[in-house]
């Protein structure tokens, strides 16, 4: 634990700072400032040491140097529990300092058209420094670099009477030199004209492999980010291709606000399905390809109830399930199952900034998550005849699933229900065959695509199974011809202006 007894404020964003000073004041802790800093606390009542009476030594150039002092950095860089500094700085007569309290010129946010030489002089050299060093003794000497950190650190030294405890010390100093790198990075992009960008992983936990079992993996979050959380409720542990899975599924589920059932494997989509009760939508969804959901993720989006597990558990091996929440009847029926991991999680929490990070062999490809689906404001109906409600309804729902499937990406729908997919292929037309390749009765179902359509022949199998609506984003130097070749076939065309392509 460490008692404050003197604390040196130098701040150029003033918020909050009288207001945190004069609750330092109550614990009698002295405070040191500087220029402006100093002036505003006077003028508010609370009690200020200037720096220069503090070092005997005038602040010179034009500001340029007021902290930078031996009797300054001696009182924040003593190790108080040292018997050779405690005497050395009473020798020189220099007070120690438990408390330094500074945040940065605004280097990142100064104008754009101030000249070269009028930003140069907002970069800090002794609010860095000060805190560096007050970082580095942190055992001696809280750092606090942040207006957020004002009320936190005034609860704590409530609570502890006047002291701060270890924990919390190391804690800010980690703060500190984050703060302090990410400052110089400005500077460095700034004065070398470049663009870097700096992402700092945290591990959460290793995995048992990758993608493969000679490959080594775990999972990582961006420091100081967000990200979704879950209670494993049981089940084996969860490996990296059960994590890809989740991701897709949960990203495709939250397109949806009605009861809702998704099932993925290996990345994919095998199938998805809406309907009133969650029972149903999963039934709907598990009948759409038995085959392909042997062994694959599935994620709804309400609480499961026991029709639901009992459905899920007699339609063959799943890997995982994960759900917002789950009764207690269903979690009873799943404990038959050991392996079986279920998973609790928030499901529709957006996690906000997220990118998308690819590695190749030319760099890293870095860009926003498509997070957009469609705005019917922009919808063009370029056909003769124009989809019915219940087609529009099964656009859509076909448009939400086909955002997630890889490219080129087609979805066959019906009454929300996924009739066929065909995804990852390098023909378009290739995908149209692979969605409607199941020996069903297709007739009234719905297309969606993920990009236009180039030739004429993905319309004609459309047709050939009696494919009542498409949608898609436009585009082509061909969409005259592949709209007249509709209207020919009696088939509705929505245009949607916004292309969903998943490489």
């Amino acid at each position: 634990m460490l008692k404050i007894r003197r604390a040196l404020i130098s701040v150029w964003n003033k918020v909050g700072i009288v207001e945190f000073a004069r609750r330092l004041i109550e614990f009698n802790i002295e405070i040191v400032s500087t220029g402006k800093t100093a002036s505003i606390l006077r003028k508010a009542g609370i009690p200020v040491r200037d720096v220069s009476s503090f070092t005997s030594f005038p602040e010179i150039l034009s500001g340029r140097v007021k902290t930078l002092h031996p009797k300054i950095f001696g009182g924040i860089l003593a190790n108080k529990k040292h018997p050779l500094h405690i005497e050395e700085i009473k020798n020189l007569e220099i007070e120690p300092i438990d408390m330094v309290v500074v945040n940065f010129y605004p280097f990142a946010d100064v104008k754009e058209y101030i000249t070269f030489d009028e930003r140069l002089e907002y970069i800090d050299i002794g609010g860095p420094a000060l805190l560096r060093a007050a970082a580095k003794n942190f055992k001696n000497v809280a750092c606090i670099s942040s207006i957020s950190q004002y009320n936190p650190t005034i609860e704590e030294l409530e609570k502890n009477k006047g002291f701060l405890s270890e924990e919390t010390l190391r804690k800010l100093a980690c703060e500190v030199f984050y703060l302090t790198k990410e400052y110089d990075n400005f500077i460095y992009n700034f004065l070398s004209q470049k663009d870097v960008i700096s992402f700092h992983f945290e591990k959460i936990k290793n995995l048992r492999y990758g993608e493969n079992p000679h490959q080594k993996a775990s999972l990582y979050r961006l420091l100081n980010s967000e990200v979704l959380d879950f209670n494993q409720i049981q089940g084996k542990e969860l490996s990296f291709n059960n994590l890809l899975d989740l991701d897709t599924s949960i990203s495709l589920l939250r397109e949806f606000a009605e009861p809702t059932a998704v099932i993925v494997k290996h990345a994919s989509i095998c199938s998805a399905a809406t309907d009133k009760k969650l029972s149903l939508a999963y039934k709907k969804a598990y009948l759409a390809d038995t085959l392909s959901s042997f062994g694959g993720v599935v994620a709804v989006n309400r609480k499961v109830d026991k029709e639901t597990a009992k459905i899920f558990l007699e339609s063959g091996f799943k890997e995982c399930i994960v759900a917002p929440a789950f009764a207690k009847e269903s979690l009873k029926l799943f404990s038959s199952k050991k392996n079986l991991i279920v998973l609790e999680m928030d499901i529709n929490k957006i996690i906000s900034d997220f990118k998308d990070i690819r590695a190749t062999s030319f760099g890293y490809l870095i860009e926003d998550r498509d997070t957009i689906l469609y705005d019917k404001n922009n919808f063009k109906i370029p056909t003769k005849r124009k989809p019915s409600k219940r087609e529009l309804d099964d656009l859509i729902f076909a448009l939400k699933v086909v955002k997630y499937v890889k490219s080129n990406a087609i979805v066959v729908a019906k009454e929300n229900v996924t009739l066929g997919i065909g995804g990852g292929q390098p023909s378009r037309v290739g995908a149209v065959k692979i969605a409607l390749s199941r020996r069903i009765n297709y007739k009234g179902a719905v297309l969606a695509s993920d990009g236009f359509f180039p030739k004429e022949d993905s319309i004609k199998i459309a047709k050939k199974h009696k494919i009542s609506s498409i949608i898609q984003p436009s585009g082509s130097i061909k969409d005259e011809e592949i709209v007249k070749i509709c209207d020919s076939y009696g088939i509705s065309m929505v245009f949607t202006n916004i292309r969903h392509f998943r490489h």
